[in-house]
């Protein structure tokens, strides 16, 4: 029988669908990575066959890749496709990589940032394609994963604190979107509430 491979999502490791470990089993071998518990909580669900199944985060590990390229049967967690995470590790692994990329700072990267911007509101008043104003668009994503990934790096903040800004942002200044309530805000209430909002927020944007 084929080797499996199990790719999980290094975000959530102990998040694997019901479904996928109906179909897993085999002896277990996990890549250096994974870590202790989510192995203890792994070897109790996963039944042990002469087979051999692969459990790792990582898909460019040496020993998946190998596997995969020898015909593995590769399950793999849902969460892996979200592009939002992709994307970041995409970036994570170019600051391990990129000479240039570590040789960056908030403050280099400012023209990068002005330009992408730039190039996107052009793109707006030109009238771009969607196509185009995705490309613009990613381009300025890029910049927002390169200061987070730099930052999470010195171990001030992440990615996800920049989201959890966006949210909290939102939740003083918009609260109807966090209520329950339902149907069309008129502008006049949502100009006062954003009033309100930076006041209790002392200011700011």
């Amino acid at each position: 029988m084929k080797m499996k491979v199990l790719l999980l999502d290094p975000r959530w490791p102990t998040m694997v669908p019901v479904e996928i470990l109906n179909k897993v089993s085999g002896k277990i071998i996990f890549t250096g990575e994974v870590p202790e518990p989510v192995r203890d909580i792994l070897s109790g669900f996963i039944q042990v066959e002469s087979e051999k199944i692969i459990v790792s985060t990582n898909e460019l590990d040496s020993i998946v890749v190998k596997a995969i390229e020898r015909g593995a049967h590769v399950f793999e967690v849902g969460s892996r496709r979200d592009p939002v995470g992709q994307a970041r590790a995409v970036m994570s692994r170019a600051l391990c990589r990129g000479a240039w990329e570590q040789a960056q700072s908030h403050s280099s990267l400012i023209p990068y940032l002005e330009e992408e911007c730039a190039e996107v509101i052009q793109a707006i008043r030109e009238g771009a394609s969607d196509e185009e104003l995705i490309g613009e668009l990613g381009d300025v994503l890029l910049q927002v994963l390169f200061h987070a990934e730099i930052a999470a790096r010195r171990g001030s903040f992440s990615f996800d604190d920049v989201a959890a800004s966006f949210v909290k942002k939102m939740k003083k200044r918009q609260p109807y979107l966090f209520d329950g309530s339902v149907g069309v805000v008129p502008v006049a209430e949502q100009e006062r509430l954003w009033v309100v909002g930076k006041m209790e927020e002392g200011g700011g944007d």
